[in-house]
């Protein structure tokens, strides 16, 4: 291959980037990961650390880019994601959905591309994908915009928006003729969009709990008649976010045959490096006296990784139609979403206030398996099934952040034109799930929460 088409191939890639920031954002089941990425993948049960999913292998094991046959592949692919989220007020029976109320909701679309050249022992590749995210939007009538003290109606958009971009770059390395090695060095862009409403007592219970500090705190209380503050920090394009950064993360990852049809496969994926998300930001005081009192500012959302992750998992052939693999993982969230910590500094005073929401995520678990059926050599079928353990307790359930849904059917098909181009297909039902929240302070009334979706991923491929 001519050094010129993969430079050419790499600017395709920068400019997909660009696109991926300009269209849309993710929604994940497994808390904020998507299960499983790129369409293989997503229609073999988000199974893929010991098969060839493709490209797309960047994102889960780039050792199994050393699975590829040898050639130059361009790959362009689009998720499409579509959320059923509604939030009920299980005092007085009000409930709001999650849409058709602005940017944040979905359906959701991320584009993504990838340059991948295999040439002897060695593979190389680099991509852009979403690696991850949220969105939810209530608007500015429900309950969610109702204080509970004094019964104030404010008019207040609850809503969030999460964007992880992941840039890869990897390799892999065929060791022997069982061993490949591979590893990726990423460029991760973490963007957020956050409204939310908190009530004049959450504030209180947040105080009693040392959770809530600064100098602005003593001056919120003095309001007459507070009823509860407002934080605002949001971009109302398509995507981005109010607050973000860039940082790095990365990936190790091995394959092994066991035998000429069985591979088994071990990856490690890193705890990224962001850091602190910052950006500009609205403080309310809503006061059943003098209405809302708004404060402009800067806001940081403190140490805001995404987790580390350990998968291992199989595959084997079991004749020329059948292929089945599984996947086990183990993603350690305790460690990044102890708490959601997030500082409001007020513009030309320094005021400051300090707030730290509890969420207490666990370490989980992660299964899948998956199947593949080929028909013939243009036509092949996938199913699939994925189950990821709840990481949120009950108790600690925030309204604008209700990633709960656990079990995932998936299915697929690919077809390809000719020996060089295919597309494949996968899709992915979320089965709905339910979650119930009656404590403070991340919650004002008892809320019960029901989340189901529908995840497509679509990729064109071509070898040259």
């Amino acid at each position: 291959m001519k050094i010129n088409q993969s430079c050419v191939a790499v600017r395709v890639i920068v400019v997909f980037s660009v696109a991926l920031f300009a269209m849309g954002t993710a929604k994940a089941t497994d808390v904020f990961n998507l299960e499983g990425y790129g369409p293989v993948s997503r229609a073999m049960g988000g199974t893929g650390v010991a098969y060839d999913i493709g490209a797309a292998a960047m994102m889960t094991n780039p050792a199994t880019l050393g699975l590829m046959e040898q050639g130059a592949y361009l790959d362009f692919g689009l998720d499409v994601i579509n959320t059923d989220i509604n939030i009920r007020n299980a005092a007085t029976g009000e409930s709001v959905s999650s849409g058709n109320h602005g940017n944040n909701n979905g359906p959701y679309f991320a584009p993504e591309a990838a340059f991948v050249y295999r040439a002897g022992k060695y593979a190389f590749g680099v991509g852009a994908f979403a690696g991850g995210g949220l969105g939810t939007q209530y608007g500015g009538s429900s309950f969610l915009s109702r204080t509970t003290t004094n019964g104030i109606n404010t008019g207040f958009d609850n809503f969030s928006r999460l964007l992880v971009l992941r840039i890869p770059f990897a390799m892999s390395y065929d060791v022997t003729d069982k061993l490949t090695v591979g590893g990726s060095l990423d460029a991760v862009w973490t963007s957020l969009n956050l409204g939310m409403l908190l009530d004049a007592s959450q504030i209180g219970t947040l105080a009693a709990q040392h959770r809530a500090s600064g100098t602005l705190l003593p001056a919120l209380a003095s309001v007459p008649g507070l009823s509860g503050g407002y934080i605002n920090s949001a971009h109302n394009g398509i995507v981005g976010g109010g607050a973000d950064a860039w940082g790095i993360g990365g990936k190790l990852g091995l394959t092994y045959r066991l035998t000429p049809d069985t591979v088994f496969g071990l990856a490690y994926n890193f705890k990224t490096r962001v850091g602190d998300l910052g950006g500009h930001a609205t403080l309310s005081a809503v006061s059943s006296v003098a209405g809302n009192i708004p404060l402009d500012g800067q806001i940081t959302v403190h140490s805001f990784e995404m987790p580390a992750q350990f998968t291992a998992g199989i595959s084997h052939r079991l004749n020329d139609h059948w292929s089945v693999s599984a996947d086990y993982q183990r993603v350690f969230l305790a460690s990044v979403f102890k708490d959601i910590n997030v500082s409001f500094v007020q513009s030309g005073t320094g005021a400051n206030l300090n707030l730290s929401l509890p969420q207490n995520y666990r370490d989980i678990n992660v299964f899948g398996v998956g199947a593949e059926y080929r028909y013939n050599a243009s036509l092949a079928f996938r199913a699939g099934f994925h189950y990821a353990q709840e990481a949120i307790p009950n108790n600690m359930l925030l309204a604008v952040i209700p990633a709960i849904p656990t079990t995932t059917l998936t299915g697929g098909v690919s077809y390809a034109f000719s020996q060089n181009s295919k597309i494949d297909l996968g899709i992915s039902f979320a089965l709905q799930k339910t979650l119930t929240n009656t404590s403070q302070p991340n919650t004002s009334v008892p809320i019960k929460v029901t989340h189901s979706q529908i995840n497509a991923a679509v990729a064109w491929q071509k070898r040259f």
